[in-house]
């Protein structure tokens, strides 16, 4: 449990596209809940982002439905603001991301996606979605407070290219990375 800087006040968890459950992301927000040692709450509007679809790669620019979740929040409201996907997310330099944060901003984006074992062709496991969800959510929260990537690969901040990585990381800080975090940066 990391206790936050009195600015940061409550973590919204945003539902993006029309297939992500809201049972889910309930789980989740009680998960990040307990994280952070802030409240965290599901909204009930949707976010559409079919503007940001690639129909090349049938792929999300996740850069794109970022900035669609910008105006949604006012950071000085001591507010994160979590963007919850099903879609499968890109940025052009790389194949695949699992999520996206505004550095040192209110904003962040995640997609279960690629954390689903059944896009891996195993049975669903729903558990471990939300296991790795959790981590994928911490980490990209941990950018929102200005860390970036930690060379401690079981701090949830280390860079995760796999869900075999994800799945060895631990859903929260390393003593140093915690440090920051609980100063509000």
């Amino acid at each position: 449990m990391i206790p936050l800087a009195p600015r940061i006040k409550s973590i919204h968890l945003l539902p993006v596209g029309d297939d992500i459950s809201l049972g889910f992301l309930d789980d989740l927000a009680a998960s990040l809940a307990r994280v952070f040692t802030v409240s965290c709450h599901v909204r009930d509007v949707r976010l559409d982002a079919e503007s940001a679809r690639d129909p090349l790669r049938n792929q999300y620019h996740s850069t794109a439905i970022l900035r669609d979740l910008v105006p949604l929040v006012a950071e000085k409201d001591g507010l994160r603001l979590v963007g919850v996907t099903e879609y499968d997310l890109f940025v052009p330099v790389l194949t695949f991301v699992f999520g996206e944060a505004q550095l040192d901003g209110a904003c962040a984006l995640v997609s279960l996606h690629r954390l689903r074992e059944e896009f891996y062709g195993l049975d669903p496991n729903p558990d471990l979605l939300l296991d790795r969800a959790l981590k994928e959510a911490v980490h990209e929260l941990g950018h929102t407070f200005g860390l970036r990537h930690c060379p401690d690969w079981r701090c949830v901040m280390a860079s995760t290219h796999s869900v075999e990585r994800l799945d060895l990381k631990q859903a929260q800080f390393c003593a140093s990375c915690a440090r920051v975090v609980a100063q509000g940066w």
